[in-house]
């Protein structure tokens, strides 16, 4: 199915949706103790920011871990924390659990790294103003993670977790996924097999909006070889077009016949051709020798690949290799695929879980929640989840340029998304 009719299913959704109920007593309370532990949220989350944790700094990762750990534990959690084998070069994740069978089975998805390695200049929590800080991963996503910590906190003060199943899964490695994935992800689409439902705190896209769906990413790779020879004899039957030309055909032949599907887009990121081409994968770069009077005899291209569904990935890849087999006098090319995110399609069942969370929403008084554009968001671990459980995912903190040295967090919205968040659990876990 196409997300035009799943955005016509949704808009059916959103029209005749209930008119917002008033929250019951027990979720008054919630939503009180809430208010009475954000101060202590907020400086939670300035504690855990100014603990660097980029993605490579393993240690650090960890460390960040057991302050959650600990705090988990004091809200009657059972903690793990599982390591990655050392030579993947990756810290480990915190699971956090409680066991029970009554309602819906939740799995709760955040993570622990930041893009902000230890040499980054920018290492610490730094108000601008009374509502806005600077905070290196503040945004993405410590804050959903203080969300995760303190809407489930307020449900347990409340004596509200008694017989549920929650897991809450914090990896450690998001932004740069540890390889293989076989490994790195095994806990978590072990935890999401036991699970009903999944809910990602990535950051947000905006208040009034979460996520349904999200794009796979796939890298590929196409490397030709032509014949070097002087320049003087190019398109001759002995030479033939050479390395580079045959890259040029390559190329645009993907943007004019592989193009043009709702949600799938691909890109060239580095391009690297001559007589001599060496290019590292580990560090992303490379050089290449040529001179204008030889044609070239290799050429290099690394790119990315996104898309809404497996199917739509095959189709894509399928088309990429016929382009890729169809060769220039004297050349020969291949293509590579390697796998990194699936795809999060845009479900009935994660619709329906939009429309209750916009019944919370609208029962706080917090306006209208709507999908967001899955063609305007990267991707995340609730993807590797999609395919066992329906879900949402940007549930998190709001703030501005996440990945870059001003990133920023929205402290007064942190409240009102835990709010959110503490009812929306409370409501899944006493449903059927």
């Amino acid at each position: 199915m196409t997300i035009r009719y799943f955005s016509t299913i949704l808009a059916l959704i959103l029209v005749t949706s209930l008119s917002a109920q008033k929250l019951s007593r027990t979720e008054k309370k919630i939503v009180s103790t809430i208010e009475k532990n954000n101060q202590e949220a907020i400086g939670f989350l300035e504690k855990v920011v100014n603990i660097n944790s980029g993605t490579l700094n393993a240690e650090g990762v960890k460390k960040v871990g057991m302050v959650f750990k600990d705090a988990f534990d004091d809200i009657g959690f059972e903690t793990t924390w599982i390591e990655m084998p050392a030579e993947m070069n990756r810290s480990g994740h915190l699971f956090a659990e409680t066991s029970g069978k009554k309602g819906k089975k939740l799995l709760l998805i955040g993570h622990l790294d930041t893009v902000f390695e230890e040499d980054s200049p920018f290492q610490t929590f730094e108000m601008v103003n009374d509502s806005i800080a600077h905070a290196p991963g503040g945004n993405d996503m410590k804050g959903g993670d203080v969300i995760v910590l303190y809407a489930l906190k307020a449900l347990h003060d409340n004596g509200l977790l008694n017989d549920a199943q929650i897991i809450v899964a914090f990896t450690g490695d998001e932004e740069s996924t540890g390889s293989p994935l076989s490994i790195s992800r095994k806990d978590l689409i072990d935890a999401a097999k036991r699970s009903d439902i999944a809910l990602g705190f990535e950051n947000s896209t905006g208040f009034n909006y979460a996520t349904v769906a999200r794009r796979g990413s796939s890298g590929w790779s196409v490397e030709v070889d032509g014949k070097r020879a002087h320049s003087s004899g190019i398109f001759s039957e002995g030479t033939g077009a050479g390395a580079i030309f045959e890259m040029s055909r390559i190329l645009h032949e993907f943007y004019t016949d592989v193009k043009g599907e709702d949600l799938l887009t691909f890109n060239p990121g580095v391009l690297l051709g001559g007589t001599f081409v060496n290019y590292d994968e580990l560090k992303s770069k490379g050089d290449a020798f040529g001179k204008s009077n030889v044609v070239a005899q290799k050429a290099v291209v690394k790119g990315g690949l996104r898309f809404i569904s497996e199917e739509q990935k095959e189709r894509a890849r399928n088309k990429m290799r016929e382009i890729v087999a169809n060769n220039l006098p004297k050349t020969s090319a291949t293509v590579s695929f390697t796998d990194s995110y699936p795809a999060m399609q845009p479900t009935e069942g994660n619709l329906q879980l939009l429309q209750t969370l916009n019944e919370v929403s609208l029962d706080l008084k917090q306006g209208e929640v709507i999908a967001y554009d899955p063609g305007k968001r990267g991707a995340a671990d609730v993807s590797f989840v999609a395919e066992y459980v329906d879900g949402l995912d940007g549930l998190g903190t709001m703030g501005t340029n996440a990945h870059t040295p001003q990133e920023t967090v929205n402290l007064n919205t942190i409240e009102a998304l835990t709010k959110r968040t503490a009812i929306l659990i409370y409501r899944l876990i006493n449903t059927k």
